[in-house]
């Protein structure tokens, strides 16, 4: 009883550790702007005002709308190319999948920082800086750590299930498509989910290869309320809520597939 106690306290106190900040955020979004320098934690008067500068302020809309076609067309593209990658790792017979399969995992060591610049330069190269294509077309290529996880699930999967669907006639692509896909549905959701959070929110991607105002996405577009002199931190934080919604959203209601996606691929393989 007393550890069940423990566990409660430890698990509300970091509730409230990681609810803190977005409280603030939303307090500091009804606040103005004299308010927020003041020594108070609740506003005086509600500025719901705030919300609709955000959005009048800048192409609030434009932004979203790229923000929302990237994050697609990013989350599409990693569940399927990491899911083709993990099937072949896990259940393809061919020669050299048990070394090239630890190169892969061997990526994740690699600081993300570290390709910015040789990436830079072949984008460059190919004359593609300015347009969504560096963001996009990664995710058509897979990524280790998804690969990792779709595999890990995969390998759970028996191989009888499979045999017996050769039997029936069933070739990879069906077998793949049919069988495979539907059964890693858990697996699949949590790969989204990662996917799309780290789409929506990514900053260095889209500041690093976006040049033009009409492409920028949320991410950046939100430096707009930051000022060389002062900074509009009611407005800011309005923008930044609206920004963070879909993200709690989505968790909210995937949070069942999410679970189970990690879950099962953590404990089987």
């Amino acid at each position: 009883m007393c550890g069940k106690a423990v566990t409660v306290f430890l698990l509300v106190a970091l509730s409230v550790v990681f609810l803190v900040p977005f409280a603030w955020m939303l307090l500091t979004s009804l606040k103005s702007m004299e308010e927020v320098y003041q020594r108070t934690i609740f506003p005086t008067k509600l500025h719901f005002d705030n919300y609709i500068l955000a959005v009048t302020q800048i192409p609030f809309l434009r932004y979203a709308w790229n923000t929302i076609v990237i994050t697609a067309l990013c989350v599409v593209g990693t569940v399927i190319s990491s899911a083709m990658v993990a099937y072949s790792m896990s259940k393809v017979r061919w020669n050299g999948k048990k070394y090239l399969f630890p190169i892969i995992v061997a990526t994740m060591m690699i600081p993300y920082q570290v390709t910015l610049i040789p990436l830079y330069m072949i984008w460059n190269k190919l004359g593609l800086i300015g347009s969504i294509a560096p963001l996009v077309v990664p995710a058509f290529f897979g990524g280790a750590y998804y690969i990792f996880l779709l595999r890990q699930f995969f390998k759970s999967i028996p191989d009888s299930l499979l045999e017996a669907a050769e039997i029936d006639g069933a070739g990879e692509v069906r077998i793949f498509a049919q069988i495979m896909l539907p059964l890693c549905k858990p697996a699949m959701a949590s790969v989204a989910i990662f996917t799309f959070i780290n789409t929506w929110s990514d900053f260095m991607g889209p500041m690093l290869y976006l040049n033009r105002q009409e492409s920028y996405t949320l991410s950046i577009g939100l430096q707009a309320f930051l000022q060389q002199h002062y900074v509009q931190w009611g407005i800011l934080m309005a923008a930044s809520a609206i920004f963070t919604i879909p993200m709690i959203v989505l968790f909210f209601f995937a949070q069942k597939y999410f679970i189970e996606g990690i879950t099962v691929t953590g404990v089987k393989g």
